[in-house]
């Protein structure tokens, strides 16, 4: 690791990067939450799974669908609908060209006017072109190809993936919103699958599943969630949502050999709880942003115009993202994927790995969701 510590490496960002703001250190401390949410989706996208996911598309509460909570990324059935190339002299790209040049549908439909790729130079990642109730259309671009293909998405998901990070305050050893993002989090994870949890008397947890009106399946929680995941039985997979939760600290959250009330909190809410080391970040921010070596310089040039004094917009995020920039983190994803992985700390499940969790996604992929979610 290059530095120390995260905190080493936030104080330097600060007096490089954010010296013009008034609290240069918060500055800094939100752009690390930025990097926690890109290599979170990078990892999706690494995994080949990006075709299945949406980002800070509102997720309804099981049952309750007047609450909504936006989360940074979902995964949901999907069928190809087709794939275009392009040249990179005919940028700019906009939705609404995508919607008319491939005939989608739009009656009934709510049309979303936003660029794929604009004439900056920036894209757009998982970009939806229509949303109806039942399913959206989205778009996604492989710079690498040169092309963008388009997916009809189902509307209610599979997977979701929350990330969550909290620093330390300056003269403090704790921040003080660590409980609350804790509890926001943990409340989330707990009310958008229709696998619910309930505490035993012992301690332990037990899964609860309804599968009709008078049917119902009670047993440990764990067994019952890969029961479902194994399962092509509509009744256990229609409203079931695998919950994903991942953290970073350089403090707050501790580890999983020394846990806190936060981190016990996550880590009985969600279904899979990932911690992102000091390392791990250390590792990126060295790699892609402080000496990168000449395949990566595209990514430190997009996060330095986005954050300089006279910036005009942020070119660096899990939804804009400078063009070169999403072409080199794919190389760098893809050439360290190992190392990449081993960024990571499963909380929980306990004795897993992040393999699993890659298997339980692929899995959930490739369920026959058409027929799940057909109306019988």
């Amino acid at each position: 690791m290059g530095y120390e510590s995260v905190d080493k490496l936030q104080n330097l960002l600060a007096e490089t990067v954010f010296g013009y703001t008034t609290d240069k250190k918060k500055a800094a401390g939100r752009a690390l939450g930025t990097f926690l949410e890109i290599i979170t989706y990078y990892l999706i996208k690494a995994w080949k799974l990006d075709s299945f996911a949406a980002i800070e598309r509102p997720l309804p509460e099981f049952a309750n669908k007047e609450i909504t909570h936006n989360v940074e990324f979902t995964l949901h059935g999907s069928k190809k609908i087709a794939e275009r190339q392009y040249q990179r002299d005919s940028v700019p790209i906009s939705g609404n060209a995508v919607i008319k040049t491939l005939c989608l549908p739009v009656t009934g439909t709510k049309q979303k006017t936003t660029m794929l790729i604009g004439k900056d130079n920036v894209l757009r990642n998982a970009c939806t072109l229509v949303a109806s109730e039942k399913s959206f259309f989205n778009a996604y671009v492989d710079t690498k190809k040169g092309c963008y293909s388009v997916y009809e998405l189902y509307a209610r998901p599979f997977a979701m993936f929350e990330c969550k990070r909290v620093g330390v305050e300056e003269g403090s050893k704790k921040g003080p919103q660590t409980i609350e993002k804790a509890k926001q989090g943990s409340y989330v994870a707990r009310t958008v699958s229709a696998l619910q949890r309930v505490r035993k008397a012992d301690g332990t947890l037990a899964g609860f599943l309804q599968k009709s009106n008078t049917d119902y399946i009670i047993d440990d929680y764990y067994k019952l969630l890969s029961q479902v995941i194994a399962s092509d039985e509509k009744a256990l997979l229609k409203n079931f949502i695998l919950t994903v939760g991942v953290i970073s600290n350089h403090g707050n959250w501790f580890t999983s050999e020394n846990p806190n009330k936060e981190l016990k909190v996550l880590a009985q809410s969600y279904d899979w709880l990932l911690f992102l080391t000091d390392k791990g970040i250390s590792e990126f921010i060295t790699d892609l942003l402080i000496s990168p070596d000449k395949r990566y310089v595209a990514i430190k040039t997009a996060f330095q115009k986005s954050y300089s004094a006279d910036k005009k917009g942020n070119v660096f995020t899990k939804i804009r993202i400078d063009y070169d920039s999403d072409r080199s983190l794919c190389d760098y994803f893809a050439s360290n994927m190992k190392r990449i992985e081993s960024w990571f700390n499963v909380i929980s499940p306990k004795n897993k790995s992040l393999v699993d969790l890659r298997s339980e996604l692929s899995d959930l992929s490739q369920k026959n969701w058409e027929e799940i979610y057909a109306d019988k």
